[in-house]
């Protein structure tokens, strides 16, 4: 099973604090009813996320001296954690799992060891407020994680 992302964008501000070089994976299981991007639910849309595709980002995020981060969306991401290792760039992640969902997942709560923002929960189309900053719907939160 290989990981396809449908798009990236190399400087964005929407998703997430100062200029984030966004990445956008497929496949979601959630469904949410008035998601902003239906197509990300199946997994096989967009593009493979080679090992040189990969590469190449990392070489793009690495060459920008503006960035000030890397988000994840998608779709409901987890990802290559090398990422941030060969980066050192801060990672958000945004999921429709709640954080708390994450800890109790064996599979899943490893992950959040590299995740420093995470903004959790599903979106609720009844929730929604344009004025959230960096999310769709007012249960959605977004998490300063803490690593030791």
């Amino acid at each position: 099973y290989m990981l396809h992302y449908l798009y990236t964008y190399s400087e964005t501000i929407v998703d997430g604090d100062g200029i984030r070089f966004s990445i956008y994976l497929s496949g979601c299981k959630h469904r949410c009813k008035g998601c902003h991007n239906p197509e990300s639910w199946n997994p096989q849309a967009g593009h493979p996320l080679t090992r040189e595709k990969i590469e190449e980002m990392i070489a793009s995020i690495n060459a920008n001296p503006l960035l000030d981060g890397i988000t994840f969306s998608g779709g409901d991401p987890f990802y290559s954690p090398e990422f941030r290792e060969r980066t050192q760039q801060n990672i958000w992640c945004y999921t429709g799992y709640t954080y708390e969902e994450l800890l109790a997942d064996p599979q899943r709560s490893p992950i959040l060891a590299y995740i420093d923002v995470l903004v959790d929960g599903r979106f609720e189309q009844s929730l929604y407020s344009p004025r959230l900053e960096f999310r769709g719907s007012s249960n959605q939160r977004i998490l300063k994680l803490t690593h030791k």
